[in-house]
């Protein structure tokens, strides 16, 4: 899946209260992060949760260009990791 962000303006860019809703994670009221799966978002390591804390620990500051990325890159190892934990499950 592809995980793609979506700018209204950059005044919106600021980190509010992140959530997930319908394959979104949202940052704030009108801008989200589209395509991510849940279980990307609801993953564990170590006890906490990397796609929340991640956000969670940026609450107040605007996301630059770099940042969307690097969350992106978060979102997709997630993903990965996922898939390789299931397919050993598997075996």
């Amino acid at each position: 899946q592809s995980t793609r962000f979506c700018y209204l303006s950059q005044a919106d860019a600021c980190v509010e209260k992140p959530r997930f809703s319908d394959d979104k994670v949202w940052i704030n009221a009108s801008q989200s992060f589209d395509g991510i799966p849940e279980a990307a978002w609801n993953f564990y390591i170590g006890g906490y949760q990397p796609a929340q804390k991640w956000l969670k620990d940026r609450k107040g500051r605007a996301l630059s260009f770099d940042d969307i990325k690097h969350y992106q890159k978060i979102v997709k190892v997630l993903v990965e990791t996922d898939r390789i934990m299931k397919q050993l499950d598997q075996t």
